[in-house]
């Protein structure tokens, strides 16, 4: 079960839909590619969000299906995507029928779910021969200013994934439904101005449930580093690219 305050983040994005979109990183192909495989499956985008995986799914030849309970953040996915299939609906019920996807992928969102209820499900939409691929995107908190910077932004928050967790001591290591998790790293990066940082930081939900006066100063300390590490072309923002993969075995 998760209580309110988990409730109240993980509805958030809603609200900053727009700024979401504007500032949130894609996924490099090479993670992708790993991720799904390079031949066109069909593809199950759950917790899809504007749609930041979803158009990479696409252009590397899938059919995707997209799921997400937040209607403002699919009407983002689907004008930039108009061929991907897109549901409203949520981990815990998906909108999809018994066997019929080959790869579900969550990106960005796996621990929104409440894993109890989510991993069969998941089991259930997947095919005979199918997996469950997760994918985040970490700071490189090797760079002294972007740990910096992030720490700021939420000092509660990891660094990086720890393999084990996920591998073995997490829902989906200990899960009956699904089997050995395989791991992998990409490096990624995002080029961002002074504003597009502010995006960023206001597109996460611990910030986002704040009002505008709670988080002033954290904007002003954003704006400060911006100011310190920018170049002509803004800064570069690099990222430790985590993905995991499982099959169903049931």
């Amino acid at each position: 079960m998760r209580d309110d305050h988990h409730r109240q983040l993980a509805s958030s994005f809603g609200s900053v839909a727009d700024v979401y979109e504007r500032s949130r990183p894609g996924y490099p192909l090479e993670a992708v590619r790993w991720l799904v495989g390079e031949r066109p499956a069909r593809v199950l985008d759950l917790g899809a969000g504007t749609g930041k995986l979803t158009r990479t799914l696409l252009d590397a030849g899938h059919d995707v299906v997209a799921v997400d309970p937040s209607e403002p953040m699919l009407a983002h996915l689907s004008a930039a995507s108009p061929s991907a299939d897109v549901k409203v609906g949520t981990a815990e019920a998906i909108p999809v029928p018994d066997a019929d996807v080959d790869v579900v992928v969550v990106a960005q969102a796996f621990h929104w779910f409440d894993h109890d209820v989510a991993l069969p499900e998941i089991a259930r939409v997947l095919k005979p021969g199918g997996w469950l691929a997760l994918v985040w995107n970490f700071r490189d908190a090797s760079v002294p200013w972007v740990d910096e910077l992030w720490t700021m932004i939420n000092p509660e928050e990891p660094q990086r994934i720890d393999y084990t967790d996920v591998t073995e001591g997490t829902a989906l290591g200990a899960s009956e439904w699904f089997g050995p998790v395989e791991s992998a790293t990409f490096q990624h990066s995002q080029q961002l101005g002074g504003q597009g940082l502010l995006d960023l930081v206001t597109s996460r939900s611990y910030v986002a449930i704040q009002s505008p006066e709670e988080r002033a100063p954290l904007l002003d300390a954003v704006r400060a580093v911006y100011a310190r590490q920018a170049t002509a072309d803004g800064v570069v923002l690099p990222y430790v690219t985590y993905c995991f993969r499982a099959p169903v075995v049931r």
